[in-house]
């Protein structure tokens, strides 16, 4: 028998930044919103947003145990990871409870929100199972905006152990005591951080020879070398089994060595939720990795289907799904004119201590285009704030087109890289010259911000 689909103008999947999908223009179409977890998506909930609240409680315990250097005698008496833990989430969760509140409340009367996993049944039409049963919706135009997931190696014994991700290791009643952390990406070395400044012993066991390898080779190397000398640091190998003995978790590498741990963090990557979906079976065309294909307006291979955010962005941030999602809610309204998503110097930070941030192409990316380049790195230790901080590590590193004289790259790691870094993204963006980034405005003196300076004024002829 076939089921009776209710039909709505539009049906949004994901209360992350598909929610902000819904503007004033939409006011008098019939919506669905379909979310399985909870109203605010992974940036809110188990991402973005509590990850950096831990990080500074992180950075603050890291400022205590290096202040010797600068004459000032302090200790940490006490982490009280309970108190850290319930501030971050007592601020937190009553944002995604209201918010989903008020989409359910006389506010908007022209939403309908269906709590459960949704799944295409066929071209624009929908399942959706939830805690009261299971109901069958359509619509002229869908939004799938569903995010990604932890993804999870197929490591024998791995299942039967047990490990956390970053969905649930930041809501645990105690911090581990020694914690392994299998990856060496953004999350794995965030977390690493904070877990490891509030109490644990931290191994962290990474496939390649660097951390972050995505990041420019000198600052991967950075990262790497620094985080050698906090952490127990497994480079160049992966893990074969997983077994528990007793409270332990015993893990046996590649390269013939056991681990001893109590958790295991798994932060290997992660995957879009387009399977989960069932987007195939909505005759959604996906690409090899999994995401939903989507073109520059958002629009996918089915009419009046689109796509944002992880589930189909080439980039897995919360800032360009931010910028996705405008350009969709404008163009499902039928505009004359569509809008287009624009992935020109899109940044990133990576809020490990230190910081690092980073906005187009690495010096190897830029000489594998063939560009004429030109590199100049400014350390902190040579500029008056740099002094201040007894800083020996970190350093901006920008990369140029001698022919443009535009810069294509900076990467800084560093205190405060992720503000840092915005003038650089600007310089980028509105392609100035260096020689006008570098002379055409004040730099305030004796900011850190001559970092950046410094680094421009190095180039030839500025």
């Amino acid at each position: 028998m076939e089921p009776q689909f209710e039909h709505y103008d539009l049906i949004i999947v994901g209360a992350g930044s598909g929610n902000s999908i819904v503007t004033p223009a939409l006011d008098t179409w019939k919506i669905a919103m379909v979310e399985e977890w909870v109203f605010g998506g992974t940036c809110l909930n188990r991402g973005c947003i509590p990850t950096k609240m831990f990080v500074h409680a992180a950075d603050i315990v890291q400022t205590v145990a290096h202040s010797a250097m600068l004459g000032v005698d302090a200790h940490v008496d006490q982490v009280r990871w309970l108190d850290i833990r319930d501030r971050v989430f007592g601020r937190i969760d009553p944002i995604a409870e209201g918010g989903e509140r008020y989409r359910v409340g006389d506010e908007c009367p022209n939403i309908t929100v269906h709590q459960g996993r949704g799944r295409f049944v066929d071209v624009r039409r929908m399942r959706v199972d939830g805690p009261t049963g299971t109901t069958f919706i359509e619509a002229d135009q869908i939004v799938v905006a569903a995010g990604a997931r932890p993804m999870v190696p197929d490591i024998p014994g791995l299942a039967e152990v047990g490990y956390h991700t970053s969905d649930d290791i930041m809501r645990l009643d105690h911090v581990p005591e020694h914690l392994i952390v299998l990856g060496g990406g953004f999350i794995a070395c965030e977390l690493a951080h904070v877990f490891g400044s509030f109490g644990a012993d931290v191994t962290i066991v990474q496939r390649g020879q660097y951390l972050l390898r995505a990041e420019d080779h000198d600052v991967s190397r950075a990262i790497t070398e620094i985080f050698a000398k906090r952490f127990d640091l497994r480079c160049g190998t992966s893990v074969d089994s997983v077994e528990r003995r007793g409270d332990r978790v015993h893990l046996t590498l590649r390269d013939g060595s056991v681990l001893e741990g109590t958790d295991i963090l798994v932060a290997t990557g992660r995957v879009p939720n387009s399977d989960v979906l069932d987007a195939v079976a909505g005759g959604l065309a996906l690409h090899p990795d999994g995401r939903i294909v989507a073109d520059e307006t958002g629009a996918t291979s089915v009419p009046g289907v689109w796509a944002l955010g992880d589930i189909s962005s080439p980039y897995m941030l919360k800032h360009v799904a931010n910028h996705e999602a405008r350009t969709v809610a404008h163009n499902i309204t039928g505009p004359d004119v569509l809008r287009t998503n624009d992935y020109h110097a899109v940044p990133h930070a990576v809020f490990t201590n230190p910081q690092i941030a980073s906005v187009g192409l690495t010096e190897h990316e830029a000489r594998a285009q063939g560009l004429d380049t030109m590199v100049t790195i400014q350390r902190y230790a040579d500029v008056a704030y740099g002094w201040a901080l007894e800083d020996t590590t970190s350093f901006c590193k920008l990369v140029a087109d001698r022919a443009t004289r535009h810069l294509v790259g900076a990467h800084i790691i560093g205190p405060h890289a992720s503000s840092l870094i915005q003038q650089l993204i600007q310089g980028i963006r509105y392609e100035r010259s260096i020689d006008d980034m570098a002379r055409g405005q004040y730099y305030i003196h004796p900011a850190l911000g001559e970092v950046v300076e410094n680094a421009l004024l190095q180039f030839p002829g500025v």
